[in-house]
């Protein structure tokens, strides 16, 4: 069973009814293996069917990141991106000047989540960091 499959299994089991528009999204969403954001996800759900409407593509993507089967996290530019948990833990460096995205070691995030635990008793959700700051090139 494909990951798109899973999550949409897995929203059924939770009781919500799985609309050809919520499908659509969500197979987007899972298929296009980027981080996107709601307007690209509109975008792409808008090749195939002009019936859906971006409060739907909100909805959505704000349901799957409720339910833990996506992650949201923030741009270099601002914007909300979305991503399905496909991806896996990680970790993005995002450069503020110049908008490069580096992949950073997900092993680093361990240790801090530990301490949040230990030192304030949160529980983070580290499964996707996302940090801004300058890359090497920019910082010279």
């Amino acid at each position: 069973m494909s990951h798109c499959h899973t999550y949409l299994t897995t929203l059924r089991q939770l009781g919500y009814r799985i609309t050809p528009q919520r499908e659509m999204i969500i197979e987007t969403l899972a298929h296009n293996g980027e981080h996107m954001t709601a307007d690209q996800v509109y975008a792409k759900v808008q090749e195939r069917a002009r019936s859906v409407n971006l409060a739907t593509v909100y909805r959505t993507l704000d349901l799957l990141v409720e339910k833990g089967l996506a992650s949201r996290s923030v741009r270099s530019d601002g914007q909300l991106a979305y991503a399905t948990g496909q991806h896996g833990p990680h970790i993005h460096l995002a450069c503020r000047r110049c908008g490069q995205v580096i992949n950073a070691d997900y092993g680093l995030a361990i240790p801090l989540a530990e301490q949040l635990q230990v030192q304030y008793q949160f529980t983070a959700d580290c499964q996707h960091l996302s940090m801004t700051g300058l890359c090497a090139a920019c910082q010279k």
